[in-house]
């Protein structure tokens, strides 16, 4: 199972938190036919014919209705991986072949190197037949410093600061960022200044925390509220899971179960809650502690 990153997560939830705003960045980058208005939802990003679903997009959005229906993957790549060569294809055919409707790729990739990997053509075998994502990356993201260029378009200038914020042009379009965050509605504002904050790395998210920190707009409260109900929330869920993790050790001691150094600290560590339940059901009839994770 892929390890999913907050930098990961982060690029994925900037296309999926406005529909309406991402709407008008794809048309702008790739002139696709996505309804210039209308409906729009989330699909679901479950792709696969299988249950559980083993087939799983980053993100599945769903344009319009009837014969103008038109769906988008979206895909996060910060490092190649080969198996989205196959992959990718079945997530466009199994999309396809739900919603009945076109489909397209889009891939997300800061890194340039990356683009590159993900721009070439995947061969099926098939004649005529090949997918070449669509790619947004630092080199077809424009660098947009001007407030109002980027009220015209908010979504393409989120990426923007992302995708261009290293270059030499980055600090002004941090500055002109928060002050169009400024402008629109301060739930959405926030969340964006979230997400930019988990996509960027290194020297870049220091600066935008920095600037984030200033509160000189009145979202960046909102922001810093996000951030302290989060924390609190992530620390309830650490406590719960620490419990659990206490039962199952106390259970397997009941039981006179050995328990390893090893054991001990592989259990108390984990903090997936759906883990530590089906331990907890376990630990009543394995006889030795290692069986757990078998």
């Amino acid at each position: 199972m892929r390890k999913v990153t907050p930098q990961h997560e982060g690029l994925t939830q900037i296309t999926t938190l406005d529909l309406g705003y991402t709407r008008h960045m794809l048309r702008a980058l790739f002139d696709l036919p996505i309804p210039e208005a209308g409906e729009a939802r989330l699909a679901s990003p479950d792709l696969s014919q299988a249950d559980p679903a083993v087939c799983r997009a980053d993100g599945a959005i769903l344009y319009g209705k009837g014969k103008e229906k038109y769906g988008v993957i979206v895909e996060t790549q910060r490092s190649p991986d080969n198996d989205k060569r196959y992959s990718w294809l079945e997530y466009i055919a199994n999309f396809r072949a739900r919603e009945k409707c076109p489909v397209c790729l889009v891939v997300l990739c800061p890194d340039p190197s990356v683009a590159r990997w993900a721009e070439k053509a995947i061969t099926t075998g098939h004649p005529g037949l090949e997918l070449i994502p669509k790619v947004i990356h630092p080199g077809n993201t424009p660098v947009i410093t001007d407030v109002a260029q980027m009220l015209g378009n908010i979504g393409l200038a989120v990426l923007s600061t992302i995708m261009r914020g290293n270059s030499p042009e980055g600090d002004a379009i941090f500055e002109a960022m928060l002050a169009a965050l400024d402008s629109i509605d301060r739930e959405t504002a926030w969340r964006y200044a979230r997400y930019i904050n988990v996509s960027l790395t290194g020297d870049e998210q220091k600066k935008w925390e920095n600037l984030m920190a200033m509160q000189t707009y009145p979202y960046q409260g909102d922001y810093a509220e996000g951030l302290l109900a989060e924390g609190e929330a992530k620390g309830e869920a650490k406590g719960e899971a620490k419990g659990e993790a206490k039962s199952v050790l106390k259970i397997l001691q009941h039981r006179g179960v050995a328990v390893s150094d090893e054991v001990r600290e592989r259990v108390m560590a984990c903090r997936d809650m759906a883990t530590l339940d089906r331990w907890l059901v376990q630990v009543l009839s394995v006889s030795s502690a290692e069986e757990l994770f078998d």
